[in-house]
Order: structure tokens, then sequence, then C-alpha cells
């Protein structure tokens, strides 16, 4: 009981009821959803595209003297009368230039697609660019890290495997099922 002013008393009600548990609280970690086959796929694809490509460069590390040597000629017919210093620092800069060149396209195409499978539909789109421009980067390196004879089909043969792949999980990812996978209730674009 409680005093008014004036002197009346009053009586204090019950307080309200309280409200029924719930069943439509979200849970404190979301449910992710199983990848879809497309998807599973495609992550394969470009993880056997990476591989091709990461071939590539690890055997152009290995045989980095020879690479070195034959690119001493060519880099001395394209720059005549310069000192022999200044040919091998050229030599230098275009061959690790070009294995620096594709190996950060490479991590950054891993990254994107790691954004990917954190289900993020921006970054399918951002892939394109990337692997447009993996291909554009592949032409001038091609002339710096393709040896002569076999050894340069298989680097070309690797190259071209790894592209084909990357495509197919490129597509893959723009199905209809990956596309839905990647959309989310109130998620994030």
């Amino acid at each position: 009981m409680a005093f008014q002013s004036g002197g009346k008393k009053r009586h204090q009600s019950a307080p309200p009821p309280r409200p029924g548990l719930s069943y439509l609280t979200p849970p404190p970690i979301p449910v992710i959803p199983p990848l879809p086959r497309t998807v599973r796929l495609a992550r394969t694809l470009w993880l056997f595209s990476f591989a091709a490509g990461l071939a590539v460069l690890l055997g152009s590390f290995v045989a980095r003297d020879s690479n070195l040597q034959r690119l001493r000629g060519v880099v001395a017919e394209m720059a005549a009368g310069g000192d022999a210093s200044s040919v091998s620092t050229t030599t230098e800069i275009v061959f690790w230039g070009s294995v620096g060149a594709l190996l950060l396209i490479t991590l950054l195409e891993a990254a994107v697609l790691a954004a990917v499978l954190g289900r993020r539909a921006w970054a399918r789109w951002t892939l394109v660019p990337l692997l447009a421009s993996h291909l554009l980067l592949l032409f001038p390196a091609s002339a710096f890290l393709v040896p002569q004879g076999a050894a340069g089909s298989y680097v070309v043969m690797l190259w071209a495997v790894g592209l084909v792949l990357a495509l197919a999980g490129l597509v893959l990812l723009f199905l209809p099922s990956a596309g839905a996978w990647l959309k989310r209730e109130g998620g994030r674009a």
C-alpha cells in the first residue's frame, strides 16, 4: 500500500503479466546453409586453376638460372648497345616482375574467391575483370617466362588449362543455384 498526497490509501496493482516465450527469436549464430554442388565444383575448379598457375611459377623459379640466361639474350637484342650490368639488371627486373605480377593476380583471385565462399555476391562480379586481367597479363609474361622447346609447350598448356578451369569455375558461380545461395534474407551485398 502506498499513500497518495492528502492521506488517501492507494492499492498497487499487480505487475503486468510476462510475455510468453517466443520461438521466433533468431539464434545468436546464424546457420550457414551447405554449399550447393555448383559452388563446390566451382571452388574445386578454381583451386585446380591456382595449382596449375602456381606450378608454372614454381617451375619458373626452379629454372630461373636458365630463364635468366635466355632472357639476357632477349633483353640484349631489345636494348642493343647496353652495357652488361644494365642488361643483367633489366633481365632480373623483367623476370621477377613477371613472376610477381602473376603471383599477385593469383593471390587476388584467391582472396576474391574466399569472399565468394563467404557469400558475398559482389565478389563473383569482381572475378570477371580479375580473370580478364589475368589473361591479358599472360601475354607479356609469356615472352619472359616461356622457355624454348618442349618445356615451353608445357608452360603454355598449364596456363591454358588454368584459364579454362578458372573460366568454367566462374561460369558455375553465375548459375541460378549459386546465385540463390549467395542471396541472403537480410544479408550483406
